[in-house]
């Protein structure tokens, strides 16, 4: 008899833990997800336009490791900015990244070495810099098209180190 009147109560802890799941799996918004990382302002100049994103620093490891992964959405004017010590080829991939993202990498001196477009989400292709980096810049895909930014184009940020 106790085994059955048990039976409710796991049924019933079985009910919410797959609850939980499902609210797992459908992912928190990308604000709650990067609350607690640090944020900044980018500008972008081409040509004689410039562009303004707000942006979430990674930092870290631990940060850059984890980037976009998991978000289904991002605005058009937000980011992620991806920093590094010192100069060093950067390698990417999209593996539990659901939105498609233009990626900038951006050389010790500010400007934009390499630009990979359209990544493919959930991809484990990796995507790298074609010269030592000191930071990355990840946008929406189609940002780099819509606004016409290119290669050599200046990127600007106070959490960007520039050496001429």
């Amino acid at each position: 008899m106790s085994t059955l009147l048990r039976l409710p109560a796991r049924l019933g802890a079985l009910l919410l833990t797959l609850l939980a799941a499902t609210a797992c799996a459908a992912g928190p918004e990308t604000a709650e997800v990067f609350e607690h990382l640090q944020q900044a302002d980018v500008t972008i100049l081409s040509g004689e336009e410039s562009h303004e994103f707000r942006v979430w620093i990674a930092d870290t490891p631990l940060r850059r490791s984890r980037g976009l992964m998991f978000i289904r959405e991002l605005a058009p004017d937000r980011g992620m900015l991806f920093l590094y010590d010192f100069p060093q080829f950067a390698y990417f991939w999209m593996q539990n990244t659901y939105v498609s993202l233009d990626l900038l990498f951006i050389g010790p001196d500010g400007r934009i070495v390499n630009i990979a477009e359209h990544t493919t989400p959930l991809s484990t292709r990796l995507i790298e810099s074609e010269a030592p980096v000191t930071a990355v810049l990840e946008v929406i895909a189609g940002t780099v098209d819509t606004l016409g930014i290119r290669e050599g184009d200046r990127v600007m940020s106070a959490s960007i180190s520039v050496t001429p």
